[in-house]
């Protein structure tokens, strides 16, 4: 049988290799409506990880989880208008039922704060009803663009949503941060990808927020992508939706809230920080298979060579596979590879007789023989992960540049660059970007105050904007972005 021929497309041609990728290794499937894709069970397994290491992560903040319908009534989604303004575009309607025109549109969830913040006023009375900590788990449409790309710009998705209720603003703000720890620390302990934490520009601040935060991942190609947000809402919502308690003073207070989400656009982000013109490349804690056993022989040794597999895939303490088919290794070989399966191990005659194995990581193609007495694979994914992450670091460090002068910012954006840059906060120099490079503000980088403890903006590093004369007030990371 001959072997697998492997992806036709390389990385550098990043539209067909994605393309490529995310079909052959099983990722994906399209469907008759653009941009509402199957996840096959290879993709819903790492979505499966994501969920079970975030939902016990929010539940430790005290937050339950429920569900709230599909459709809105336009009614409702209007009370917000910055909110519905920003959305509008995204929004799909659901005019009939049957043959009967529907007496009011309903909207198809593009987020929940507007159905969630309606029933949440009918909840809250009196400050002892506060805090309110509610998450679900659920699919979300937004139908605003043309060209879907799978995983990064879904028209139907996958998510978890937070939506919290305080009495105390402080406590709200608290917990925005928390999040985006708890947010960093997936892409870090399952997706082996560091990340930029930081507070969105005004220009990019999710509708009806007071303000938003981010995680951004800067990948090789050094695009940014918008990995995952919380936001504050302050009173915006509390008061469009009337959610008002009467506090210990016996005064009526509107509340301050707070909404954050976590999505499959995750799984593209891996996709493309560890891929290579193999194929997939999987951090081991999210991948269905960490190890697959190939057994090498022909007819005279296959029986023998096939119960000792089957004994060294039995000790194998991790997801493993043991591919006995009748394929042969090279197929086999480039099969896996494909599919992004941390650890191979080869299994053939000499390596039975001399009590040994082959192993050879995903991640660099580094191949080992190994005494099958000093065998310890849980180690062995241990490396594969510490080396992603530690390649994925150097990545973000080679690929961001700082930047005094707008012409520089405009030079190393177009060589393929993410740029950190001082600004007067203008929001015209933001969009003088967009309309010329297609780049946009990612957002303002966090740094820990060493004194406090506490998570701060970073401050300039130049006295004046590199856009202009004016006195700069903001650091920016800017680039082009998925």
């Amino acid at each position: 049988m001959g072997e697998e021929e492997g992806l036709k497309a390389k990385k550098s041609d990043f539209k067909a290799w994605y393309a490529e990728v995310i079909r052959s290794a099983e990722l994906i499937e399209h469907t008759k409506v653009s941009g509402c894709s199957v996840f096959r069970p290879w993709a819903y397994f790492i979505w499966e990880q994501v969920h079970d290491y975030l939902d016990a992560k929010i539940k430790a903040l005290g937050v339950s989880n429920a569900y709230f319908p599909l459709l809105i009534p336009k009614s409702v989604i209007m009370k917000e208008a910055s909110h519905i303004e920003g959305f509008s575009p995204e929004v799909a309607w659901v005019t009939k039922g049957g043959d009967s025109d529907l007496e009011e549109p309903l909207a198809v969830r593009p987020t929940s704060e507007t159905v969630m913040y309606d029933v949440f006023s009918t909840w809250v009375r009196s400050w002892r009803d506060l805090p309110i900590k509610i998450n679900q788990w659920c699919n979300v449409v937004r139908w605003e663009f043309k060209t879907p790309t799978p995983f990064l710009r879904n028209r139907e998705f996958l998510w978890q949503e937070g939506h919290t209720v305080y009495a105390d603003k402080s406590e709200a703000e608290k917990e925005v941060l928390e999040v985006l720890d708890i947010y960093e620390a997936v892409y870090k302990d399952l997706f082996c990808i560091p990340v930029i934490k930081g507070k969105k520009t005004l220009g990019e601040t999710f509708a009806g927020a007071d303000y938003t935060t981010s995680v951004e991942a800067i990948l090789p190609d050094g695009k940014s992508i918008q990995a995952a947000t919380s936001h504050h809402l302050g009173r915006h919502f509390s008061k469009a939706y009337d959610i008002k308690y009467l506090d210990k003073d016996g005064k009526y207070e509107f509340a301050y809230q707070n909404s954050w989400g976590f999505t499959t656009r995750s799984i593209g982000v891996m996709i493309i920080a560890h891929g290579d013109d193999k194929g997939l490349v999987l951090p081991p804690a999210v991948a269905k298979y960490q190890v697959v056993v190939v057994p090498i022989f022909n007819d005279k040794t296959k029986d023998e060579v096939l119960k000792e597999a089957r004994i060294l895939a039995k000790k194998i303490k991790a997801r493993v596979f043991l591919d006995d088919s009748d394929k042969s290794p090279g197929w086999k070989f480039n099969h896996w590879e494909l599919m992004g399966v941390p650890l191979r191990i080869e299994l053939g005659p000499r390596d039975i007789g001399n009590k040994q194995c082959v192993v050879v990581k995903r991640n660099n193609g580094e191949k080992r023989i190994v005494k099958l007495s000093d065998l310890d694979v849980k180690s062995l994914l241990c490396e594969v992960s510490d080396e992603l992450y530690a390649k994925a670091v150097k990545v973000l460090g080679e690929r961001v540049k700082k930047a005094k002068s707008k012409d520089e910012i405009f030079s190393l954006i177009g060589d393929g660059f993410a740029v950190k840059a001082c600004s007067c906060g203008d929001e015209r120099h933001e969009i003088e970007l967009k309309d010329k490079l297609g780049a946009k503000s990612a957002n303002m980088p966090f740094m820990l105050n060493n004194s406090s403890k506490e998570m701060v903006l970073e401050k300039p590093f130049t006295k004046k904007c590199a856009f202009c004369d004016k006195e700069a007030t903001d650091v920016i990371i800017y680039s082009r972005q998925y």
